[in-house]
């Protein structure tokens, strides 16, 4: 069973327990299988010697994460050699209308539907609450080589990410 930890990351101030470590910089980027939208694997190494900046959220459907992932998807056309991977527990059906709907074509929207693991490897499954097995949210850079070079569990999950900090290590 992963490790859990409680009260670094809140819901509305409320304490979230996160199933999983904290990742740190300069560690490698666990591999993962996920789901794209059109129904296809998806692993780490499927973007190998890119950058990736790998986007956990608990929702496309709520507010902060739509704005998130939209402005992500503006931000990456200025970023060449970096991939955008927005990750969340959605199905895949959802986040390919999502996609449509709101006119999102240069990221990839990936799910984490089939298992935890993405989840706990990252350290960002939330256990327990009305959030229960979605993600909190998070952000990570990971070079070309999968070493995390960002790291940033945003504290309180309905807030927005330091984009400044992520665009910048995105373009190192």
């Amino acid at each position: 069973m992963a490790e859990t930890r409680t009260g670094s990351v809140t819901l509305k101030g409320n304490p979230v327990t996160l199933a999983g470590s904290e990742l740190k910089v300069g560690q490698a980027a666990p591999d993962f299988k996920l789901q794209d939208n059109g129904l296809q694997e998806v692993t780490l190494a499927s973007s190998a010697g890119k950058t990736r900046v790998i986007a956990a959220i608990p929702s496309l459907d709520t507010p902060v994460c739509a704005l998130e992932t939209k402005r992500f998807n503006d931000e990456i056309k200025n970023l060449p050699n970096v991939e955008v991977l927005v990750v969340s527990m959605d199905l895949p059906f959802g986040q390919k209308r999502w996609c449509g709907a709101e006119s999102v074509q240069n990221i990839k929207t990936l799910s984490a539907h089939r298992c935890t693991k993405f989840g706990e490897d990252y350290g960002v499954l939330i256990q327990g609450g009305g959030l229960d097995r979605c993600f909190c949210r998070a952000i990570f850079v990971v070079d070309g080589q999968g070493t995390l070079t960002h790291v940033e569990y945003v504290k309180e999950i309905a807030e927005h990410p330091n984009y400044e900090a992520v665009i910048a290590a995105a373009k190192v």
